[in-house]
């Protein structure tokens, strides 16, 4: 991508400057834009890992990993939208005011900050985090971090500079964590064999 291959449009999506058209998903861009004034980039992708849980109809809410707790918090799913129509943003918008990074059902991802560059990085780190709980399923076994754990992230957090998400920490941090893994362990026999072989090529 190159300067000459931007589009700059209005806040009611009219074109400004640029040779290519406006994307059909801009009211997306625009929605969170409106309802979130701390934001100033967004990021929207199909990274494959990630569109995979949403695909499947599984958040990527589990406290599974430090860096990804303070920095994310939880990555939650929206429900399916078509794309290019407002579908799509009326079935992100209960979420956008308290999350920086959503699953798009059956579509994508959606990541956004205080400029670009912590958008992409929050894209980043949602595929990241994708391919680390693919693999604990693969494993068997998934070893949330318990309540006690959650809460002394939470302070970590607030002392990240430009940490700033305003995703809350996992509701079930203070859940009985015995139930939580045995609810949500899964042997590879459940797994589609399909998903095993792929990992193994």
């Amino acid at each position: 991508m190159k300067p000459a291959d931007l589009v700059i449009v209005d806040m009611a999506g009219r074109k400004l400057e640029g040779r290519r058209e406006v994307t059909s998903e801009i009211g997306m861009h625009l929605l969170i834009y409106r309802m979130r004034p701390d934001i100033h980039g967004i990021v929207h992708a199909h990274p494959r890992t990630a569109t995979g849980f949403a695909a499947a109809g599984i958040a990527l809410d589990q406290p599974l990993v430090c860096e990804v707790v303070i920095g994310l918090g939880q990555i939650p799913l929206a429900p399916y939208g078509t794309p290019g129509t407002p579908e799509l943003a009326a079935t992100l918008e209960p979420l956008i005011p308290d999350f920086d990074a959503i699953l798009m059902a059956n579509h994508g991802v959606v990541t956004y900050g205080a400029d670009l560059q912590s958008a992409y990085m929050k894209m980043e780190t949602v595929e990241h985090f994708a391919q680390i709980a693919l693999v604990s399923h693969l494993l068997g076994r998934q070893q949330p971090l318990e309540g006690a754990e959650i809460e002394k992230l939470v302070v970590a957090r607030n002392k990240y500079q430009g940490v700033k998400s305003a995703a809350p920490m996992p509701v079930y941090a203070c859940a009985d964590t015995d139930t939580r893994r045995r609810s949500k362990s899964q042997s590879k026999s459940e797994l589609p064999n399909a998903i095993v072989s792929l990992l193994r090529s």
